[in-house]
């Protein structure tokens, strides 16, 4: 379904440039970390779609590097979790970001981030709303 994570290097945006996903979630990746539970995975999805939402904010509003660091780090774990490798490169990518280059390229990292978080969300609302 989705490719596998890779390196990853950050264009001039923000965004990953080797990483290619066919889908925002991997959804193989997704039953092998569920065990194939249905139930399991709707919980798993319903859980990023809530913290996704937390952690953005967070990362947003932060006003220390270690606190833009947790919120990174803890937006990739869960996309890690779920397959959203997309997600997952540009969460690496602001996890890197530190001193002066956080503040001259914060906007357009969150910017990425942002838009595959929201692409990810996507996929996953209607997934959930399939059944």
């Amino acid at each position: 379904m989705g490719a596998s994570a890779e390196t990853v290097s950050a264009g001039a945006d923000g965004r990953n440039s080797n990483l290619f996903c066919e889908k925002p979630v991997d959804l193989v990746h997704l039953a092998r970390y569920t065990l194939g539970s249905r139930s399991l995975e709707r919980e798993v999805l319903e859980l990023f779609l809530t913290q996704s939402a937390i952690y953005l904010t967070r990362l947003k509003e932060a006003m220390t590097e270690k606190s833009w660091h947790d919120a990174a780090h803890t937006i990739k774990g869960s996309a890690k979790g779920i397959g959203a490798w997309n997600v997952v490169a540009s969460a690496e990518v602001a996890e890197k970001v530190e001193g002066k280059k956080l503040r001259s390229k914060r906007e357009n990292v969150v910017a990425a981030l942002e838009d595959d978080i929201r692409e990810a969300n996507s996929y996953i609302e209607s997934l959930l709303a399939d059944g």
